[in-house]
């Protein structure tokens, strides 16, 4: 993803943390107060239960423009619970029901607090239905809603999934999705996966059913209304290509929804095959510059753009494309452990959507064309970066999504492979995703897989790149120097904080 600092992700920030852990890069662990206790986020996620099954179902209501929705959880639970807890905010509950019994429900902060008439026992599952509206343009801390014109779009990444739908709002809980969306006929509606019925309900409206075949996280979610055109063609080896298009904007759009067949077939050459069962592209029909504060995201097998930026010729979107494109193995496919593994999935698009801007040929913007030109530059910056952001594998809420976690960690593959060699460099990725298909992988598996498949303990020298607080050397390049702290940012790339307007490295 390529995110900004401002407006509702600023708000989140002040909203969720209380507290940040630096150098964590484990499985969230249960804490007293019955939450898994993240490192960047410690105040979402619920212990005590997985999630199974999200069967979703939205209704968008034109008049008002809010949305009538049902979410029914399929839960396991790992200790006996005598009630159960759920990520929400912002959504107006009427109901709750247990294994089909009425439920007493309660709402505090950002928890949905669900008291069944009996004790939930360990090792049993539990169904739990939520009946709720919610209002797409509310004004709440922070939002995973993108209101639109014609209807809306969701953008949950984060720690803002819980805004659309309640949930276990982590990462490290995926689980098994089916989405239902009823809109007037004149519209749309949409959401990830393969659609698998259309019902007609003969008064004017139409629901469009979908199934995600692999488990999501829930930041992962998108559902979406609108006065949309589905382009389907065919990509590499067969795989389904789905585009969902704001009507009026699909002839000006068109030429970049064409670059996805190559994008595709150059990602898979270096990372296997594609993971999901289609891929796409929906542009939010919206130009409202504060409708969300970020180019792209990697909402699964659906792509949600900026139309604007899409509007431009290749050479100025292409890498970035690509950088939202590998997000399906890396994010989508293998999600982050934790939050403090974010640089995996950002690192990762960035070194990839650079490596395809220079094979293309195309200059960056600051006149390099080549990846070791970039690189060079960047690791000069690397002690002011660590000052200003941190190490790359030791967020916070308030530089999670600084470059230092993207071009930042693109460096540190960058070290990888200039000390282990490129083949040995794309056995690691290749085994790392295969090893962690459709999971959840830390810091730590990466470290291991890498250290497994070269044949050399690299622990102390990963840990030196990600959480050192100075840079290390770089190997093969004994005559890059680091700029010291204070220095002038070489080039005018440099970390992004509040206010900065991308944090993505592939330009």
């Amino acid at each position: 993803m390529v995110i900004a600092l401002f407006g509702p992700r600023v708000g989140l920030a002040l909203a969720l943390v209380l507290s940040a852990a630096l150098l964590s890069a484990s499985v969230p662990s249960a804490t007293a107060a019955g939450r898994l206790g993240d490192p960047v986020f410690p105040a979402l996620g619920n212990t005590g239960y997985r999630a199974l099954d999200h069967d979703l179902s939205f209704e968008y209501r034109p008049g008002s423009r809010t949305v009538d929705a049902t979410a029914v959880i399929t839960t396991l639970l790992s200790r006996t619970l005598a009630h159960l807890e759920l990520d929400s905010l912002g959504l107006d509950v009427h109901a709750v029901r247990v294994d089909g019994r009425p439920a007493r429900f309660a709402t505090h902060g950002e928890k949905l607090t669900v008291t069944p008439a009996r004790p939930l026992r360990r090792g049993a599952t539990a169904r739990l239905t939520v009946e709720y509206t919610a209002d797409p343009r509310a004004a709440l801390p922070h939002t995973g809603w993108v209101p639109t014109p014609d209807g809306f779009a969701v953008a949950g990444q984060p720690a803002s999934a819980h805004t659309v739908f309640p949930c276990n709002d982590h990462p490290s809980d995926k689980a098994r999705f089916t989405v239902a969306v009823t809109a007037p006929d004149a519209l749309l509606g949409v959401a990830n996966g393969e659609l698998t019925q259309t019902e007609r309900l003969g008064d004017g409206r139409t629901t469009r059913h979908y199934v995600s075949r692999e488990p999501m996280a829930t930041e992962l979610v998108q559902v979406s209304v609108g006065d949309y055109t589905v382009r389907e063609r065919t990509g590499p080896r067969g795989l389904p290509l789905r585009d969902v298009v704001p009507t009026a904007r699909l002839a000006e759009l068109t030429p970049a929804l064409d670059l996805t067949a190559d994008q595709l077939h150059w990602a898979e050459q270096h990372l296997g095959p594609f993971p999901f069962e289609s891929y796409g592209i929906l542009p939010a029909n919206t130009d409202d510059p504060a409708a969300f504060g970020f180019t792209g995201l990697e909402t699964q097998t659906l792509t949600l753009y900026k139309p604007g930026f899409l509007r431009q010729a290749e050479p100025a979107i292409g890498s970035h494309m690509m950088h939202e494109l590998v997000h399906s193995w890396f994010g989508d496919s293998v999600s982050p452990a934790t939050w403090a593994d974010l640089w995996l999935n950002e690192g990762h698009a960035d070194y990839y959507g650079l490596l395809y801007r220079y094979e293309r040929g195309w200059p960056d913007a600051w006149g390099h064309t080549t990846l070791v030109d970039r690189m060079r530059m960047l690791y000069g910056l690397g002690d002011q970066w660590r000052h200003d952001a941190g190490p790359v594998a030791s967020p916070t809420a308030d530089n999670l999504f600084d470059s230092q976690r993207y071009t930042g960690g693109a460096l540190v593959l960058f070290a990888l492979r200039e000390k282990v060699g490129a083949a040995t460099f794309d056995r690691i990725e290749r085994t790392f995703l295969r090893e962690h298909r459709y999971g959840n992988a830390t810091t730590r598996d990466y470290v291991r897989t890498a250290s497994e498949v070269s044949g050399q303990d690299l622990r102390g020298f990963l840990d030196d790149w990600l959480y050192g607080r100075r840079t290390p050397p770089m190997p093969g390049h004994p005559d890059w120097t680091v700029a010291p702290v204070g220095a002038v940012p070489a080039a005018g790339e440099r970390a992004a904080g509040p206010g900065a307007q991308e944090a993505s490295g592939t330009i």
